[in-house]
């Protein structure tokens, strides 16, 4: 008897909490997400996500909202912890009860998101993260989709531009010991392969490691004449300095981990260094670019440009934020499953590129809506890194 009782406040108990989730999730607000790093060496990522998101906030919200409603951002800091990053999903969908959610700047947050974001069901979209299975995780239906970098079509675009600088054909690949880095390891791969090459040597690091030379060596040693890097600014820098440490200099071409602070870091041992990016605010601007800087510029107090560390991520939430908003309005409703349905009828002329549509139901690989076209070439020069057209090192490639 107490068996049947206890198994019945159970099933009841389990209802009422269904029930209970079942209104929570009905009652979606409009505020947007955001689980990103605020503190720690790469702060400039998240704070590059918020002040795009931000500023595209506030345009929409000028303009009436959405639905009627004024949207908000929702910030928490999850210092490129996954643990943390997870919590915090939790919190913008459970508690907060957020429309949608802004990916950040860590591949190992958002792999650990993948899982709780689906579960949960409501629509991620990543901003920085490149990791390829972040977004191509498995889930169907899957509720991550991505407006920036696919590490997949990275690795096909810097491969190709590696063996177009490569006067012997033969490549070295050094990269970080995370989800990130192991991720991007069988995409390089895959890349190489299907250009009918493998790597000489392929090289892990581990974050805060201070002495590269080993790794160097290896690499030069196997005849390497071009290095492809996936890498953080910190280990930039520090694979830069053992490079110069052995007296080895290859070409560079890196994701765009080194492009927030390798220039200040590493000072001249960074200049040439080649990084992919989708968009830039350094060079010549257009009006659409001039008019987003100026926001920034006013908003945040910055000077010049080159503040911006992370100039990809202020343009990939921004456009980020306007595709979610104009999904919102599609689905009339704040509700996930029709804002994450709605996703995929969502045309959009934004900075980074032109999505027609955004996402493709049709198409797995198209949860993420920066097609390769778009990806851009710069390269740091005296610490700054500018589009590669625009300096004397893209006069020589």
């Amino acid at each position: 008897m107490f068996l049947q009782n206890a198994l019945r406040s159970g099933i009841v108990a389990g209802a009422l909490l269904g029930l209970c989730s079942t209104a929570a999730f009905a009652q979606q607000e409009p505020c947007i997400g955001n689980s990103s790093a605020i503190t720690g060496p790469a702060a400039f990522g998240g704070q590059a996500i918020k002040m795009g998101a931000e500023i595209a906030i506030d345009e929409i919200n000028a303009k009436g909202g959405v639905l009627g409603k004024p949207l908000r951002l929702v910030q928490y800091d999850d210092a490129g912890a996954p643990p943390r990053g997870v919590d915090n999903t939790r919190r913008i969908a459970l508690s907060d009860k957020c429309v949608a959610l802004l990916g950040g700047y860590h591949s190992t947050v958002a792999v650990a998101q993948a899982d709780p974001v689906n579960e949960i069901g409501i629509p991620y979209v990543g901003v920085l993260a490149a990791n390829t299975k972040a977004i191509e995780n498995g889930h169907n239906p899957n509720f991550m989709f991505r407006v920036s970098a696919k590490d997949k079509w990275v690795a096909r675009f810097l491969v190709d531009q590696a063996l177009k600088s490569s006067k012997s054909g033969k490549v070295a690949f050094l990269y970080e010991n995370t989800g990130w880095g192991n991720g991007a390891l069988p995409d390089v791969k895959d890349a190489m392969a299907k250009a009918g090459k493998d790597l000489v040597a392929a090289e892990t690091f581990n974050w805060g490691d201070q002495d590269m030379t080993p790794q160097i060596i290896r690499a030069r040693d196997a005849g390497a004449d071009l290095v492809l890097m996936w890498a953080l600014d910190r280990e930039g820098n520090q694979i830069l300095r053992s490079m110069d440490k052995v007296g080895w200099k290859p070409p560079i071409i890196g994701a765009w981990g080194i492009a927030g602070n390798l220039g200040e870091l590493a000072g001249p041992l960074a200049n040439g260094v080649q990084v992919i990016q989708t968009y830039t605010f350094m060079g010549a601007m257009d009006p659409k670019k001039q008019a987003l800087w100026d926001k920034l510029k006013a908003k945040y107090g910055l000077k010049d440009p080159s503040d911006i560390k992370m100039g990809s991520g202020v343009a990939n939430s921004y456009d980020a934020v306007y595709i979610i908003a104009k999904a919102i309005e599609k689905a009339g409703s704040y509700d996930w499953k029709k804002v994450r349905e709605a996703l995929y009828s969502v045309n959009y002329e934004g900075l980074v590129a032109d999505y027609k549509p955004a996402f493709d139901a049709s198409d797995p690989e198209r949860q993420d809506a920066i097609l390769p076209k778009y990806y851009k070439l710069t390269v740091w020069t005296d610490s700054k890194l500018l589009p590669i057209e625009q300096t004397t090192y893209g006069k020589t490639n």
